[in-house]
């Protein structure tokens, strides 16, 4: 995790869903939208926001509970993305029920 993410977290927090234009734009993060863009899939991936499409993002449960201090993402591993619950059901990002690993 990065300051950026942090900023990119509460950003989204505060004002419900935002997309790296505006965040670049109208919040206090002072790097380009291409930056901003790459930390959010990154975050994406590591289930704290969701991309909702067209480059707009959510915070998650997962989010907010980093934010409020409650987990530590320094044990998420840089290169295994977080599996998250995509209304499926089963928590699996391949909407399958098999496990991946």
């Amino acid at each position: 995790m990065t300051i950026v993410d942090d900023r990119v977290l509460e950003y989204i927090q505060e004002h419900e869903h935002g997309s790296p234009t505006e965040m670049m734009e109208e919040g206090p993060i002072r790097y380009s939208r291409q930056y901003i863009a790459e930390r959010c899939r990154e975050l994406a991936n590591h289930g704290l926001i969701k991309n909702v499409g067209n480059g707009v993002y959510v915070i998650t449960e997962r989010g907010e509970r980093y934010l409020d201090g409650e987990i530590d993402t320094s044990e998420d591993s840089q290169d295994d993305p977080i599996e998250v619950e995509n209304g499926n059901g089963n928590g699996n990002a391949n909407g399958t029920n098999e496990t991946t690993e």
